[in-house]
């Protein structure tokens, strides 16, 4: 799997130097956009060079061995392609080609022969009807369509969080929110109709691999509901899945689209708590949630301590704790008298009102005093971005919540412009929504306890494991004997 991520050598089937061809713009990237230092080729009817890849007229005529193949040609030519990339011992190939099983009889007959001749020929694919590869690490890439100001957005810094989206335009959506925010790719996939390599697969890579921290999923389908259980529950990751087809206009949505047939909707949620999955609600919190697991402690209870310097988000935010499954931390009266020898704060309680004239040094005391006490588990902070000491203060806070092991979802309520603005310049972990910073609690929460139950799991494992070992080798030995 390893060779889609990290090719020495490339060859662009399909691409050629005609107006708006799209293969020539994957030959452009590799050779402009990304620095892929390795051989790069392209296959077309003329043989002919396109944008520094050296043209052919088929695959068995390159002279070097080539790791990965791109096709992007018309569907009734690719099973050809394919078997001459079988012929010339290619064994990775991504066709980003549309026209198969999402395209009607004609198209499914030729995704069965492609099947056939991938078996024959110990080929992996990614797709057909997909967008790509992207690994930012190194800067590989071979989506098609992609410019110059597109890469410096998609992999100016490489992240930890590795996605596997079934669309194209998921994959645009998600690496573009990433350019304001405080996380970034690592590795992306766009799998298209998966009639090779499918979610399950790339959920053990993803979760092997040593740079993904957190995985994310756009899914129109499931194509093994057990290889899906099974290799979930052994990837001990946070795990977001945002999946379509909840409805019956959604599932004929995604046929259309995908050509997959979109599963059960009530047996995949319970799959997903059975491995361990949190299933999200919207594209944003694909992209937006993350940043709880990978700038924050996780939560391990459900008591939240709110403070606002805005009386009205005490209640809100109160009203959202609930509905998300967390509680209302009970401030016991000691900590009410500590809270209020801080300065002058306008209600103790939780919520906790802060009022507008606070010092730094206040803000310091009061999250030393939150954080340390036992009838805390993490906090919602809701400050507004009134003055520059404010945002000094959260960044004080993002460190003492990794000291104290707590978490904080930091929702700031001014205009979103400012929150985002405000979260790129001093690269502080902010949520754009009182909602959202809510989720993101109760998604730690849910993941804590998914880890809980994956790492009792996995010692069973090992324990029934090391119990079977001594009788296996007395078998042995007897039978010797």
């Amino acid at each position: 799997m390893n060779t889609f991520f990290n090719p020495s050598s490339v060859v662009v089937i399909g691409a050629s130097n005609s107006p708006f061809n799209l293969g020539a713009t994957i030959c452009r990237s590799l050779s402009e956009f990304t620095s892929f230092q390795g051989a790069k080729y392209a296959v077309n009817r003329k043989g002919e060079d396109v944008f520094g890849c050296r043209g052919y007229t088929r695959v068995t005529d390159i002279e070097g061995p080539v790791d990965l193949a791109v096709i992007i040609a018309p569907s009734k030519v690719v099973p050809g392609f394919v078997r001459q990339c079988g012929e010339k011992g290619i064994r990775h190939i991504v066709i980003e080609s549309s026209g198969f099983s999402e395209g009607g009889e004609q198209g499914r007959a030729l995704q069965r022969e492609l099947d056939e001749i991938r078996k024959a020929y110990g080929i992996r694919i990614m797709g057909p009807n997909c967008l790509g590869v992207l690994n930012t690490e190194n800067r590989f890439c071979c989506f098609y369509g992609l410019q110059k100001d597109d890469m410096e957005t998609f992999a100016t810094e490489s992240g930890d969080i590795s996605y596997i989206i079934q669309s194209g335009g998921i994959v645009v959506i998600v690496l573009e929110s990433f350019k304001k925010d405080v996380v970034k790719a690592a590795k992306i996939v766009s799998i298209g109709n998966k009639s090779d390599i499918d979610e399950a697969d790339m959920i053990e890579y993803y979760g092997a691999d040593t740079k993904t921290k957190v995985i994310g999923m756009y899914l129109e389908n499931i194509s093994s509901g057990r290889k899906f259980l099974e290799k979930a529950r052994r990837v001990n990751k946070p795990i977001l899945a945002f999946k379509v087809g909840r409805t019956g206009e959604g599932v004929k949505a995604a046929q259309s689209h995908t050509a997959g047939m979109a599963n059960n909707d009530l047996i995949f949620d319970a799959a997903c708590k059975q491995a361990g999955i949190i299933r999200v609600n919207s594209i944003s919190e694909l992209h937006a949630l993350p940043k709880i697991f990978t700038r924050m402690p996780p939560l391990k209870g459900r008591r939240i301590a709110v403070f606002t310097n805005s009386g009205a988000f005490g209640g809100i935010t109160a009203d959202l704790l609930v509905e998300n499954g967390l509680e209302m931390a009970r401030l016991s009266p000691e900590t009410q008298e500590r809270l209020s020898r801080t300065g002058q704060i306008f209600n103790v309680r939780n919520p906790i009102d802060l009022g507008p004239a606070l010092s730094m040094q206040t803000f310091l005391e009061i999250f030393d005093i939150l954080l340390a006490s036992d009838e805390v588990d993490g906090l919602l902070p809701v400050p507004s971005l009134w003055h520059p000491m404010v945002i000094e203060a959260i960044m004080e806070l993002v460190k003492k919540c990794h000291a104290y092991g707590k978490p904080a979802a930091v929702y700031t309520p001014n205009a979103t412009h400012k929150t985002i603005s405000y979260r790129e310049k001093y690269d502080v972990p902010l949520f754009e929504s009182p909602e959202e910073a809510v989720r993101a609690l109760s998604v730690s929460f849910r993941q804590y306890g998914y880890s809980l139950m994956k790492e009792e799991a996995a010692r069973k494992t090992s324990v029934q494991e090391h119990m079977r070992r001594p009788a296996e080798g007395c078998s042995d030995y007897a039978a010797e004997a």
